[in-house]
């Protein structure tokens, strides 16, 4: 098979990296400025390195150009675990790209409870973006709803890219002054236009980088194949055992990587299990393929799986431990799949599932799904809940 790959679009590589440098700079913890698809200019920090220094920072950059004061930003997933709203609100329109409906909580001003107005702190900071900090205390803050799509929105969508917590300070500033502030405070600067096709452009344009044979225990007939977006970004693997006929429906598993399940062998979830289990399969009946896909924690990341654990640990559910954290309860996009699965040569898969949006997505995307294979495997008695909850809420056929 070819592994030639088409060339990346000029206009699509400036986008691009713009972004990529954007996230670097927000896990660094340092100060980027978005000018907003709604033509709002905000300077955008992530929450949850925003300590005294790095609020006094942005206020003081956005007050020298006659901006507004530093805010929280968080999902109204969020907002409702921290105690600033009582339910989701419906957005405005559909939202392709998960931003969702944002809260926003303006530094707390002089009120009844005691508050000094001296603005948003890192500790109120933390207490409303950190799951893992608990209290709901929101003294003096009357939330403001802003749906999806906007230039908040498109601030979270940046930080989740970063996989960090989904919570955000930002202050806006006049779009007049904007290039002033950002060569004054040497702000790299990035579109919301762009943060918003980011991910659908790298997931579609996925490339085959490289091929080896990896023999396995369970299938030694086995070649692993890397798949990276032009851009440079996230890596994907199909682990491709015997020889499958692109002319029939393969046999295929989607696998979101799991680092605490897959190599650890983590008791919490099926997820090593279900690795092994399709390998094993899938060799016995001949050939067929693995989509490993970089999407560790239902696409959440590794460090926010951890602190959805932490939350489990406390008695909340899988799905409740994410909406509390900030995402929704899965984050997960099957289009890096079809495109790998459509690069290989196939087009029509019989898939092992049991979670019907893998269905769905599949389809949506042009790959055709002839059957769907049962993939269960018995409880171990530390997963017993989780399993439940994948059945019960995430309408896993289990």
């Amino acid at each position: 098979m070819s592994l030639a790959a088409e060339p990346i679009s000029p206009l699509l590589r400036t986008a691009s990296r713009s972004v990529q440098r954007a996230v670097s700079e927000l896990r660094r913890g340092d100060l980027v400025m978005l000018q907003g698809g709604d033509d709002r200019v905000l300077l955008v920090r992530a929450a949850e390195m925003a300590d005294a220094p790095a609020l006094a920072l942005l206020r003081q950059a956005a007050t020298q150009a006659g901006g507004g004061e530093p805010a929280l930003v968080v999902t109204d997933k969020r907002a409702i675990a921290a105690g600033l709203l009582t339910r989701a609100v419906e957005p405005a329109q559909a939202d392709p790209m998960g931003a969702g409906t944002v809260v926003i909580a303006p530094a707390p001003g002089p009120s009844s409870q005691g508050t000094s107005g001296q603005g948003l702190t890192p500790d109120l900071v933390r207490l409303l973006a950190d799951p893992t900090r608990p209290g709901h205390a929101t003294p003096g803050i009357t939330p403001i709803v802003r749906p999806f799509p906007s230039a908040e929105g498109e601030a979270l969508l940046l930080v989740k890219l970063a996989r960090l917590l989904p919570a955000v300070v930002v202050a806006e500033v006049p779009a007049a002054r904007a290039a002033e502030v950002a060569a004054r405070n040497d702000l790299l600067t990035v579109r919301g236009a762009d943060v918003q096709a980011y991910q659908a452009a790298g997931e579609s344009t996925l490339r085959q980088v490289v091929e080896a044979s990896v023999p396995l225990l369970d299938a030694e007939d086995t070649r692993l194949i890397a798949f990276r977006a032009p851009d440079g970004g996230v890596e994907h693997l199909a682990i491709l055992i015997g020889n499958p006929d692109p002319a029939q429906p393969v046999l295929a598993r989607l696998h979101s990587e799991c680092f605490t399940g897959d190599l650890l062998g983590s008791l919490r979830c099926d997820c090593g299990a279900q690795l092994r289990g399709a390998i094993r399969e899938i060799a016995a009946q001949g050939s067929g393929v693995v989509l490993y896909l970089a999407q560790e924690g239902r696409n959440i990341g590794l460090m926010n799986k951890l602190r959805a654990y932490r939350l489990q640990d406390a008695g909340v559910d899988t799905v409740d431990a994410n909406l509390m954290v900030g995402f929704e309860a899965d984050e997960r996009t099957y289009l890096p799949a079809a495109t790998m699965l459509k690069a290989l040569g196939f087009t029509a898969v019989r898939l092992m599932t049991n979670n019907p949006d893998k269905l769905s997505q599949l389809a949506r995307w042009g790959v055709q799904v002839v059957d769907r294979v049962p993939h269960i495997f018995p409880a171990n008695g530390h997963n017993i809940a989780y399993l439940r909850t994948k059945a019960e809420k995430a309408g896993h056929l289990l």
